[in-house]
């Protein structure tokens, strides 16, 4: 029975629950101590994870590499395009080391290469190849798109949740299938949502394409209430990926935005984890 579910994001392709136990437990149970959780408060036992990379997993074998051997040319129109330009734009607002785009009209395969050669030199991407990034955009696109995956990841979230389960978080688009989990209103026992590095608030690319849709009045979009008690986002604003840090203009005055610093690694998992700010979060949906 797990009190405490966590979801990963994207590049976990070949990642399943038992090795995330084995990195992102020790990192969470890190954070809770951090935020004056006593030891023992959180055990192995207590945390369980919705490992899903294995639906994105290619047939067959790519030799000479972990995944298919994507390239720019690779980059559809529409929501890839689109996401990969608003992640170069993002990032050369925040690092000193990605041009920003200059604004010309280019072609989709243009744009493509131009961005990805440009983020190539953020801090962030210094050791992410080519391929991967597009193999990225690639997963985002996927959930998004087709229906049978979509379907079969939120079929993990749902095995996932138990009658003991109070506290979900979720990293990056791994917030979007626990927040489209949650909306569902099928696991009333969750009080707590927490969202890493989450990309929810991103308009057009993901949160117009969430189920359930945004409201669409006069003003802005609002995004629907998943269910929860409290709703905890915690960003760095370093995190590109994330591109929205502030989910409460989005998602209404109920929830609590933190900005806490990860270093270089402004994206990584396990340094969300064991944040300190995280570990409060958690600890209040376990009181």
């Amino acid at each position: 029975m797990s009190r405490v579910v966590v979801v990963h994001g994207i590049s976990n392709t070949f990642i399943t629950g038992p090795q995330l136990a084995q990195t992102w437990g020790p990192a969470l149970r890190g954070g809770v101590e951090l935020a004056g959780g006593a030891r023992g408060i959180l055990t192995t036992d207590d945390i369980g994870y919705v490992a899903y990379g294995d639906i994105f997993r290619p047939s067959g074998r790519f030799l000479g590499g972990d995944g298919p051997p994507l390239t720019a040319d690779d980059v559809d129109d529409g929501l890839e395009t689109e996401l990969l330009l608003a992640w170069w734009k993002r990032a050369a607002e925040i690092d000193p080391g990605v041009p920003p785009p200059d604004g010309r009209t280019l072609g989709a395969r243009a744009s493509s290469r131009a961005a990805l050669l440009a983020l190539a030199g953020s801090r962030f991407l210094a050791r992410v190849a080519e391929r991967t990034l597009v193999w990225w955009l690639k997963q985002v696109s996927t959930y998004f798109t087709d229906a049978e995956t979509r379907q079969a990841i939120q079929k993990r979230f749902a095995e996932a949740i138990d009658a003991d389960t109070r506290v979900v978080v979720a990293h990056s688009l791994g917030s979007v299938l626990a927040y489209e989990g949650l909306c569902t209103r099928q696991h009333p026992n969750v009080t707590d949502l927490v969202t890493l590095g989450s990309p929810l608030g991103v308009p057009h690319v993901v949160l117009h394409r969430l189920r359930p849709q945004p409201s669409s009045g006069a003003g802005a979009p609002l995004g629907v209430w998943p269910g929860v008690s409290r709703w905890v986002n915690i960003n760095d604003d370093g995190d590109f990926v994330a591109l929205q840090p502030r989910l409460r203009a989005v998602f209404g005055e109920r929830v609590v935005d933190v900005a806490i610093s990860n270093g270089v690694s402004g994206h990584a998992a396990e340094r969300y984890l064991s944040a300190a700010e995280t570990g409060a979060a958690v600890l209040a949906g376990l009181r």
